[in-house]
């Protein structure tokens, strides 16, 4: 009884054994085979032509999973893992794969989460075989940012030429009304040279900004003395300066060259001490001065004027901006004269800042690159 007992336990035990192994095995090939399926591919061909179409492209699967991507469309942030990042991307790639009809449209997306920065993107979604859609990505934002500040830029422009032009038309027809009244038309007369002028003045600034957009000073400028610049500005304020009973104090010259348009350097230099003799007041002084460190020249232009607010700070640089209109106005301030400035050392390599405290007057400071090649040259002359 006993042996028969262990008979069935054996073959009891070899079933169970047999079981298990069979079920191994299985899982095993099962496993093997899962190794062995090949991911979906795009094909060379297209794969090929996505890589040298010059834009940010992205492939996704029937799931919207990202097949292939290439490194801007990282950049942009437009795929996190093999995931597409926006919900606007994911819907346009389901209309695609829905209608079979290509699609563009243009996204204001944020970059990331935690940067608060936004990416305008123009996309282009189209189907790519039965089975993948791919999305084709530009960056626009510098394009839109310009389009808005170009946009701006012209109804401002409008605006400020409509005052001047309204004023004098005004003025003229008071001047014909007031023929026989000789102080009438004096006055009149006077407050027409001033309109004139400010129109003028504002054409001016307008050609001159033009221009400096259209300026490579690294390929046509030459060297240029900052000492030099700075007196030519002063030279040109001086006459302005002196009406009010303003002293414009320079500092002991640098010796610093730099590499630049001279015309411009000293127009930006020039538009820094004008701002400066307008809002100052009467019987106080300018100060002009020049210092180099380590390879950057800063000139700084100090004035004793009502100083500015923060807040104001922050937008003085921006075209027509004004931080007191009325004052602008009878300063005869175009609104365009630090704009100026910003594009001139911009377009040097450089920059412009300014420190100020209501009541206690304004300090504007630009920097440039020193032209060390210069510099060597001078000296290797003096040598000699």
């Amino acid at each position: 009884m006993s042996s028969l007992v262990v008979a069935v336990l054996a073959l009891f035990l070899g079933v169970v054994v047999g079981a298990i192994a069979v079920g191994a095995f299985h899982a095993s090939e099962r496993r093997r085979r899962e190794r062995d399926v090949v991911a979906p591919t795009i094909g060379d061909g297209a794969a090929e032509v996505l890589s040298v179409v010059g834009r940010a492209y992205v492939v996704v699967d029937s799931f919207n999973g990202v097949v292939k991507a290439n490194p801007s469309a990282y950049a942009y942030g437009l795929i996190k893992g093999h995931s597409l990042v926006h919900e606007e991307l994911r819907t346009m790639a389901e209309r695609v794969r829905r209608d079979g009809v290509i699609e563009e449209a243009q996204f204001d997306l944020p970059r990331t989460p935690m940067s608060g920065l936004n990416i305008v993107v123009h996309v282009r979604a189209a189907a790519l075989g039965e089975e993948f859609i791919v999305l084709l990505a530009d960056d626009r934002t510098e394009v839109t940012r310009t389009e808005a500040v170009r946009n701006d830029f012209v109804a401002n422009v409008s605006h400020e030429l409509k005052t001047p032009v309204g004023a004098i038309s005004l003025l003229a027809e008071a001047v014909e009304d007031a023929a026989e009244d000789e102080d009438e038309v004096r006055r009149f007369a006077q407050r027409l040279h001033k309109e004139s002028k400010r129109l003028s003045a504002l054409v001016q600034d307008i050609i001159e900004l033009s221009r400096l957009q259209g300026t490579n000073v690294t390929v046509k400028g030459s060297s240029v003395a900052i000492d030099s610049a700075i007196t030519e500005a002063v030279d040109q304020n001086t006459l302005a300066a002196e009406s009010k009973g303003i002293s414009i104090k320079t500092g002991p010259p640098s010796g610093v060259v730099v590499h630049g348009d001279a015309d411009q350097i000293t127009m930006g230099l020039r538009n820094l001490i004008d701002n400066a003799i307008r809002y100052s007041p009467e019987g106080t002084a300018v100060g002009v001065g020049a210092r180099a460190s380590e390879g950057v020249v800063s000139v700084s232009v100090a004035d004793q004027g009502p100083g500015i607010s923060p807040e104001d700070q922050e937008r003085i640089f921006e075209r027509f901006y004004r931080v007191d209109s009325a004052r602008s106005r009878q300063t005869g301030g175009t609104g365009l004269g630090l704009s100026i400035v910003k594009h001139v050392f911009s377009n040097h390599g450089g920059d412009v800042a300014v420190w100020s405290q209501p009541g206690h007057g304004s300090t504007f400071t630009v920097r440039m690159p020193i032209d060390e090649s210069a510099l060597a040259d001078v000296k290797e002359k003096e040598v000699e």
